[in-house]
């Protein structure tokens, strides 16, 4: 009998409900080994609230989450979520502006904000070949508040990736880029989901436009539901983001890249 690998991140029966109001019901989703993927939904499908659950920043009501088998609740929580790196604006706004790009790396072997300590030779060395690996190597010693925007997001992937996690999550990192830094930073995390080594990317936005080729899968969201998950090809269709969105919309495809028409 062959075994199944276990899932990178499992969640099942996810539900979540603040004050008498649902946030999230019975979601249930599965990122395998190998998969990169995209969530979709507009504004209060539940997006943020299914990140904060999977951060451990927003306890379920009921449901379990599991990483590569350990379950938040009956493990280590300090240590479970080190294995999830996140990039998120609000992290960005936490940010010392006067911190230079390597401190900011090294802080994240720790997951601390506003790092106060001595960086060692090794997390230097680390550190270093993260920004590399980020393709901004240059911007080692410059303090944040110089950094642009797409600067910035490139040094918190780095920084997301000191503590060597499985799984990274970019909630909407694009946000408040110009067309053409947006574009940049896209063929960024196509190079970077493409690498041999890279951890399963979760990608959240509300433009389909975003999703590069190397994604595999996408989850739609709607009303604090899953709408729809799976591979790409079977999920991007004009009738269920036509839901997904609550207006007629038409896909359309360039080469491998996605637009939408509003009908």
């Amino acid at each position: 009998m062959v075994t199944r690998p276990r899932p990178i991140l499992s969640v099942e029966k996810l539900c979540i409900e603040r004050e008498g109001a649902v946030i999230l019901r019975d979601v249930n989703w599965r990122v395998e080994r190998g998969e990169h993927w995209v969530i979709l939904g507009v504004n209060g499908s539940g997006k943020t609230s299914l990140l904060s659950a999977l951060t451990g920043y927003l306890m379920p009501t009921s449901g379990d989450i599991s990483v590569l088998g350990e379950t938040y609740g009956k493990s280590d929580w300090c240590e479970l979520r080190k294995k999830i790196g996140l990039v998120s604006s609000s992290i960005r706004q936490m940010m010392a502006e006067d911190e230079p790009a390597l401190e900011t790396v090294a802080s994240g072997k720790s997951a601390m904000i506003d790092f106060w300590g001595r960086v060692t030779r090794t997390e230097k060395t680390q550190a270093l070949n993260l920004l590399r690996q980020a393709e901004c190597e240059y911007l080692a010693e410059r303090p944040w508040r110089v950094l642009s925007q797409g600067e910035r997001q490139r040094v918190l992937i780095a920084r997301a990736l000191m503590a060597k996690p499985r799984v990274l999550i970019l909630d909407e990192p694009c946000a408040g880029l110009d067309p053409a830094a947006r574009e940049h930073f896209l063929q960024f995390i196509q190079r970077l989901g493409a690498q041999k080594n890279a951890p399963a990317l979760i990608f959240v936005t509300h433009h389909v436009e975003e999703i590069m080729p190397m994604f595999s899968h996408v989850l739609l969201l709607k009303e604090g539901r899953r709408l729809a998950a799976g591979e790409k090809a079977a999920v991007m269709t004009s009738k269920k983001l036509s839901r997904t969105f609550n207006a007629r919309m038409q896909l359309l495809r360039a080469g491998r890249r996605f637009g939408l028409k509003v009908d």
